[in-house]
């Protein structure tokens, strides 16, 4: 542990790139601090008060984690359903509600999105039904995976708890509760939440999750939350080496960022950060599942919304028209209009007017006036825009499915691909030659855990960083389990 840092001092990443101590951060410096190198992001500075935050909140999932070995499934059970209660209750529910209203208002007054960040009558339901969910779902822990028969022995693959697992993430209350299904296989938790949403997290600790553990009879620290907004309480945690998995959710640059620091701490990790789903629409199409298809892609800005949509075929003019007016429409579902980028070379797809016409964009920060279209490079096809209100997509053309895919499979995050399609033949192809882990014929809002197989999601893995091992893309709380092996005399 060093006293002070020199201004001028270099400090080494993992990689090897030198970085500076600039004056600001020698002066910043304290004792027990800690600086981090980064390639992306260059110098971290970590505050010991930060790290110590983070460290009692890891100590408490740790400990937890060893005392869930004499923890029953029983219990754990009574853990979801004691949770799920407590989320009925209206009084329990009206004290986080009036939290959330304060954690909403200093978020707009910031000019923060309140999208993601206001609890809603919808969102409790799909919490309670999350957790009951989670209740009722087999657990992997203790499960035979596969039984090998020898002369007078016999292996088995057992499942096993995995460890605790660090979850970072921004402005997502409900979060907090869907991802106490690694609970269910033996798992702890331990949680880092943004500034936005700390109090609402903060209200359900206090009077949902924490009196649930303590009637189940589970350790207080099997969900842990670290109790700082601070990005660097963030980086401190998944910088912990007793994490067995790190699983952040939030913007594609942040999310990136904790997945080095926690790679360079040896933790395996699951990354949510990068979406931008891509429809690609074929001479087959017909015009009213076209249609339909795009408004039910763009109903909400996640990261399955549709973000580029590439239109095939030597005359690609009715169809883009039929893009455009399902984008108008579901710009008019919001009360919006739309944001359009059209490729280069293919601005004559789309009427001239729309290039010179100023629309009401509504942004993060507020409505500001834009034109509602404008070019974009062809390179730039993989760029996710962030919408608030307002639909936004990339629209451009391809003479052929090989085509499509290969821009597809070159500048998109690699996560949701669809195709729009009346041929057989075309979806098959689609199917065996993209390069990514969801893979459609409709719509692209699908990409859903609770939606596609019933449980709650924890995030979506695209393949921007290489492909999972043995793993689906939708990670959910049973899918976070190792397996031990188990020699058995017969």
């Amino acid at each position: 542990m060093i006293a002070r840092l020199e201004p001028g001092a270099t400090v080494l990443s993992p990689d090897g790139t030198a970085f500076a101590v600039d004056e600001a951060l020698a002066a910043a410096f304290a004792p027990g601090d800690r600086v981090v190198a980064t390639g992306q992001s260059g110098l971290l500075h970590i505050p010991a008060a930060e790290a110590s935050r983070a460290d009692a909140a890891v100590t408490a999932a740790s400990n937890a984690f060893a005392a869930m070995n004499t923890v029953t499934d029983e219990a754990i059970v009574e853990l979801y359903a004691g949770a799920a209660a407590r989320l009925q209750d209206d009084a329990a529910w009206d004290a986080i509600a009036k939290v959330n209203a304060e954690d909403v208002h200093r978020a707009r007054e910031r000019g923060r999105s309140t999208t993601r960040l206001a609890v809603s009558e919808a969102m409790r339901s799909k919490m309670i039904d999350g957790l009951r969910g989670w209740a009722t779902t087999p657990s992997p822990r203790g499960s035979v995976l596969e039984t090998i028969a020898h002369d007078g022995f016999r292996i088995e693959l057992v499942g096993a708890a995995l460890g605790p697992v660090a979850f970072v993430f921004e402005g997502r209350p409900n979060v907090l509760a869907d991802a106490c299904g690694v609970l269910r296989g033996g798992n702890t938790v331990v949680f880092r939440i943004g500034s936005d949403a700390l109090a609402t997290a903060q209200a359900i600790m206090e009077r949902i999750i924490r009196p649930a553990l303590a009637a189940a009879g589970l350790p207080p620290g099997a969900v842990s939350l670290v109790e700082s907004a601070a990005h660097a309480a963030g980086w401190a945690l998944f910088l912990d080496p007793r994490l067995a998995l790190a699983v952040a959710r939030g913007s594609g640059s942040a999310v990136e960022l904790l997945g080095a620091l926690a790679r360079s701490a040896g933790t395996p990790v699951s990354l949510h950060g990068t979406g931008g789903a891509w429809m690609v629409v074929s001479e087959s199409a017909s015009a009213a599942n076209l249609r339909e298809a795009v408004i039910r892609s763009l109903d909400r800005k996640v990261c399955n919304t549709l973000n580029t949509c590439c239109v095939l075929g030597a005359q690609p003019q009715e169809h883009v028209a039929i893009v455009l007016d399902a984008l108008a429409a579901a710009g008019k579902a919001r009360g919006q209009s739309f944001r359009l980028h059209v490729t280069e070379d293919h601005r004559h797809l789309v009427p001239a007017a729309m290039f010179t016409t100023p629309v009401q964009v509504m942004r993060a920060e507020g409505a500001v006036t834009e034109m509602q279209a404008d070019a974009v490079a062809t390179d730039q096809l993989g760029h996710e825009w962030e919408w608030e209100e307002t639909p936004e997509i990339t629209l451009t053309a391809a003479a052929t499915l090989d085509d499509a895919v290969a821009a597809f499979n070159a500048q998109s995050p690699r996560l949701v691909g669809t195709l729009v399609s009346a041929n057989a033949s075309e979806q098959d192809r689609f199917w065996r030659t993209l390069d990514a882990p969801f893979v459609g014929d409709d719509h692209t809002r699908w990409v859903d855990g609770q939606f596609a197989l019933g449980k709650p999601e924890l995030g979506l893995s695209n393949w921007q960083a290489g492909r999972l091992f043995a793993r689906g893309g939708v990670l959910t709380g049973d899918s976070v389990f190792t397996v031990r092996t188990r020699y058995i005399t017969t």
